[in-house]
C-alpha cells in the first residue's frame, strides 16, 4: 500500500489532490441536483437524457482544442480561469433556482456552458499531471489517484446531494458547487511547478489538430483503443442519466433513492483506482481493460431488470467498477506511450472518447428508454459491451505485440 502512495511524495501533488476532490464532490453535488430538477419538473426520460446530451456534448467538439492549449501555453494559468469560470457557473445556477426564476431551458443553457468550460479544463488537467509528479516512476500512481477523486466525488457527492436534496432544495446543491471551487482555486494558486515547455512559434489550430490526429493513428494502440473507450462510453455510461427513472419508477423512492444508487455506482468506480495504484507498471492492463469490459457488460445486463434493491446497489457498483478500470487502464497506457510534444492533444482525444462520446449515448438513452423503457436501453447497452469485449480480445495479440516495442525503448521491459 505504501507503494500506491508513492505519488504523495510531491507536494504539489498532495495540494492539488485535495483541492480537486472538493471541487469534484461539489460538481456531482450540482450534476445530480441537474438531473433530479429537470425529471421532478418534466418527468420525461427523452429531456433527462437531452439535459446531459447538452452537458457533456461540448467536450467532444472541444476537448481538443483543450489539448492544443495545453501543449502551447502555461496550464497553471489555464487551469485558474476554467475553475473562476465553473464557480461562477455554479453559483449563477443556484441564483436563478434560489429566486424561482428557473426553467428547463435554463438548465440544459447552463448545462452547456459547464459543459463548455469542462471540455477545455479536463486534458488541462491531464496535462498538469506529469508537471505535478516529474518522477516517471510515480507517474502511474498519480494518474490512478488523479482517477481516485474523480470517483471519490462521485461516491461522496451524490449521496450528500440525496440528503440536500430530502431536508434544503435544488439550489443549495448549486451553491455548494460554486463555493467548492474556491478549493481547488487555491491548491492550484499555491502550486510552484516548472511551465510546461513550449515552442517559440506554433503551427495553425488546425494544423495542430492534424499533427495530433496523425500521430494518433500512426501508433497501433491508440488507434485500436479509442474506439474501444468510445464503445464504452456510448454504451454503458449513459446508465446514470437513466438512473433517475430506475430510483423512482423500480425502487419507488425519490432524490434520496437516487443518491444511493450513484452513490453505490461511485464507491465500485473508486476501488478502480486502488487497484491500479497498487500496480508497479503497466504491464498487463491489456487484460485490466478485457476484464472491466466484460464486468461492465454482465452486471448492466442484470442490473437492467433487477427489482432487488440490495442486488441493484451491488450491481451498480460492480458497473462503476467495469467502466473506470476500462478507462483507467487506456488513460494509463496512453499517458505512458505517448510524446510529451503532443500529449495535451492525446490525452484530448482520450476525453473526447470518454467524456466527449456520452451525451451521444445519453441522447439515443434517453429516445430508446422513451420507446422501449430504460430496463430494455440498459440490457442492449451491456449487451454491447460484451460484444466489443470479444472483438478486443481478437486483437489482443496485435496490441502485445505493438506495444512491447514502445515499452522495451522506455525501459519498462528488457528486451
Amino acid at each position: 500500500m505504501i507503494h500506491a502512495l508513492r505519488a504523495f511524495r510531491h507536494r504539489n501533488f498532495r495540494l492539488f489532490f485535495y483541492g480537486q476532490s472538493l471541487s469534484l464532490i461539489g460538481s456531482w453535488i450540482q450534476q445530480i441536483a441537474m438531473s433530479w430538477l429537470v425529471y421532478r419538473m418534466t418527468g420525461s426520460p427523452f429531456l433527462l437524457g437531452l439535459a446531459a446530451f447538452a452537458g457533456q456534448i461540448p467536450i467532444l467538439i472541444l476537448a481538443p482544442l483543450g489539448g492544443i492549449w495545453a501543449d502551447r501555453f502555461d496550464v497553471r494559468k489555464l487551469l485558474l480561469a476554467t475553475q473562476v469560470l465553473a464557480m461562477l457557473q455554479g453559483l449563477a445556477l443556484a441564483l436563478l433556482t434560489y429566486t424561482g426564476l428557473i426553467e428547463v431551458w435554463h438548465i440544459i443553457v447552463m448545462a452547456t456552458a459547464l459543459g463548455v468550460i469542462m471540455a477545455l479544463d479536463t486534458p488541462l488537467r491531464q496535462t498538469f499531471v506529469p508537471q505535478m509528479v516529474p518522477a516517471k516512476e510515480d507517474m502511474p500512481a498519480a494518474i490512478a489517484f488523479n482517477g481516485f477523486m474523480q470517483n471519490a466525488g462521485r461516491m461522496i457527492g451524490p449521496t450528500i446531494a440525496g440528503m440536500l436534496l430530502v431536508y434544503f432544495s435544488e439550489a443549495s446543491c448549486f451553491l455548494i458547487n460554486g463555493l467548492s471551487k474556491v478549493a481547488v482555486i487555491v491548491a492550484i494558486l499555491l502550486t510552484s511547478v516548472m511551465p510546461n515547455s513550449r515552442p517559440a512559434s506554433h503551427p495553425s489550430l488546425l494544423r495542430g489538430l492534424t499533427e495530433g490526429v496523425r500521430y494518433a493513428w500512426d501508433i497501433v494502440p491508440i488507434r485500436l483503443l479509442l474506439p474501444v473507450l468510445a464503445l464504452i462510453s456510448f454504451m454503458a455510461t449513459p446508465y446514470q442519466t437513466l438512473l433517475p427513472i430506475f430510483a423512482k419508477e423500480t425502487f419507488g423512492g425519490g432524490a434520496d433513492m437516487l443518491g444511493f444508487l450513484m452513490g453505490a455506482a461511485g464507491f465500485g468506480s473508486l476501488l478502480s483506482p486502488i487497484y491500479l495504484a497498487s500496480r508497479r507498471d503497466v504491464r498487463g492492463l491489456l487484460r485490466v481493460l478485457l476484464g472491466g469490459m466484460l464486468l461492465t457488460g454482465f452486471t448492466l445486463m442484470i442490473f437492467a431488470y433487477s427489482h432487488l434493491l440490495w442486488l441493484s446497489m451491488v450491481l451498480i457498483a460492480l458497473t462503476g467498477l467495469g467502466i473506470i478500470l476500462a478507462a483507467q487502464a487506456v488513460g494509463t497506457i496512453f499517458q505512458t506511450i505517448v510524446d510529451d510534444s503532443m500529449r495535451g492533444r492525446l490525452m484530448s482525444f482520450f476525453t473526447a472518447a470518454f467524456l466527449g462520446i456520452a451525451p451521444l449515448g445519453s441522447l439515443a438513452a434517453g429516445a430508446l428508454a422513451q420507446a422501449i423503457g430504460a430496463e430494455h436501453t440498459l440490457f442492449i447497452g451491456g449487451a454491447c459491451c460484451i460484444a466489443g469485449a470479444v472483438a478486443l480480445w481478437r486483437q489482443m495479440p496485435r496490441l502485445r505485440a505493438s506495444i512491447r516495442p514502445i515499452y522495451i525503448r522506455l525501459g519498462i521491459i528488457q528486451e
